[in-house]
């Protein structure tokens, strides 16, 4: 990732002010990713299981492994048409509407991280050489990844504001 030279307090690096269209937008997904990694930064296993407000059942975790299949579903399943399971290793089905939120019992923090930052590698590697107007295919429609990298920002912006309030309520840390 291309940079400023500048990072934010707690240490990512601040997308570049002037840069080409990718590593503008491949920049700003590293912030976010970037970004949710930091909300998760230091807690501990009942931290990360803590709810948002009820009746939401929104944690930190949760979102961890929503991010992770998101991934894993933009990047591999649509941009290149892999056939994967989901990220708890169940088959893909686009119509289960709880799409990660509600990780599994024995899900911990390390290991949902961990996950996460695999699916993150695998879509730089599914992404890196191929042109912006390449197309995969979603439910029958032509997506390009252009169009990817802005749906991945938008996601991880909304979700990120999620994991601010979120860890806001466990301890009371703010911040971008």
């Amino acid at each position: 990732m291309t940079t400023t030279g500048t990072t934010t307090p707690d240490d990512r690096p601040v997308p570049p002010m002037t840069a080409d269209e990718r590593t503008t937008l491949e920049s700003w997904l590293d912030f976010h990713r970037a970004t949710l990694a930091a909300k998760c930064a230091g807690l501990d296993e009942a931290e990360a299981r803590t709810l948002s407000a009820a009746p939401s059942p929104l944690t930190l975790l949760g979102l961890v492994e929503h991010l992770a299949e998101v991934e894993r579903t933009w990047f591999r399943r649509v941009l290149t048409g892999a056939d994967l399971p989901t990220v708890r290793g169940a088959a893909f089905d686009p119509t289960v509407a709880d799409g990660g939120f509600t990780p599994p019992a024995d899900a911990t923090l390390t290991g949902t991280l961990a996950l996460w930052q695999e699916e993150v590698r695998a879509s730089r590697t599914a992404a890196t050489h191929l042109p912006l107007d390449t197309t995969g295919d979603f439910q029958g429609t032509p997506v390009s990844l252009r169009w990817i990298y802005v749906h991945m920002i938008e996601e991880y912006a909304r979700h990120n504001g999620h994991a601010d309030l979120i860890r806001e309520r466990i301890d009371g840390t703010t911040g971008v």
